[in-house]
């Protein structure tokens, strides 16, 4: 099947970028090429797809209904390949999938084995990052899907509750919390947190738990590195909050005490992100149908 309409898929790339440059760089084309197959659209149609300003550029209301059009396009177009090269032959290839750390390190394990064993001719790619990175690679087509916090995700990604977890409190096994019970945050008295950087998403929602609790905070280190954090609090009276997932697999004993947070609890929904003008394929359907029923294995858990 040919590839969709150039001037489509560059129009969506100069839509999605702001910028001409940006769109040739995604589309590996030239800025200049980029902006002829724009004129050449308006000039057909008699109307401006963008408004050109100093270098910038900002969708017109024509430009923005286009856009959504040009997406639906670009979808149908992936869907009806996929379709064609499923018949007459098993799952192959090559797929690369965004996960953030919290989703790493107990879900993928298990998933990443039992998709393998089901699919050996199925190369796994798994690029770990925090979601602003991951819903970049994205929208620029370069992951089939990510694993996010939910948030606004902007125009170029499509998105879906993927699921909820509660956060839960890590600290020292030295401190004597008891494992797996809830744990009511402001009766463990001042307390010196890691928590993630102001760019990650759940930083305001973990700032605005601990306001209305009134919870004391003598001190917060900001750390986006994950395992090391963990290191930290292993080693330390230092205090961490992360995403349950992430914990599911501890057994009593170990480096940490995990406990739900509790009056009031809290939770962070995860939702699957993916190129709004790009099908997934059927191999990258079929890990995601793994990876979502291993998350949920190991992270029922904390319904126990």
């Amino acid at each position: 099947m040919p590839d969709a309409p150039p001037e489509i898929r560059l129009f969506v790339a100069a839509f999605e970028e702001r910028s001409f440059t940006g769109a040739a760089r995604r589309e590996h084309a030239t800025q200049s090429g980029v902006s002829q197959h724009i004129k050449k659209l308006e000039d057909r149609f008699g109307v401006r797809l963008f408004a050109r300003n100093a270098g910038a550029i900002t969708p017109t209301p024509a430009g923005e209904a286009f856009y959504r059009e040009c997406v639906g396009v670009l979808r149908a177009h992936a869907a009806a390949t996929q379709a064609l090269r499923s018949f007459g032959r098993s799952l192959e290839g090559e797929i690369t999938v965004g996960l953030m750390p919290s989703m790493t390190r107990c879900a993928l394990a298990p998933a990443l084995a039992r998709f393998m064993a089901l699919h050996p001719n199925v190369k796994v790619q798994i690029a770990e990052a925090y979601s602003g990175i991951l819903t970049e690679r994205v929208r620029a087509c370069e992951l089939e899907f990510a694993v996010v916090p939910a948030g606004r995700t902007g125009p170029g990604v499509s998105s879906r509750f993927f699921c909820r977890t509660p956060e839960v409190l890590v600290a020292s096994a030295a401190r004597g919390l008891v494992h797996n019970a809830p744990v009511k945050l402001a009766e463990l008295g001042p307390v010196r947190l890691v928590l993630p950087g102001v760019q990650n998403a759940r930083r305001q929602s973990l700032e605005a738990y601990l306001s209305a609790n009134a919870i004391e905070v003598t001190q917060i280190l900001e750390l986006d590195a994950m395992l090391g954090a963990l290191d930290l609090v292993a080693q330390t009276d230092w205090l961490t909050i992360v995403p349950g997932v992430m914990m599911a697999g501890e057994e009593a004993g170990a480096r940490w005490t995990v406990g739900r947070l509790a009056d009031p609890s809290l939770a962070v929904d995860l939702m699957l992100i993916e190129p709004a003008k790009q099908a997934m394929s059927v191999a990258a359907l079929a890990f995601l149908e793994v990876l979502e029923a291993e998350t949920a294995r190991v992270d029922a858990v904390w319904s126990l």
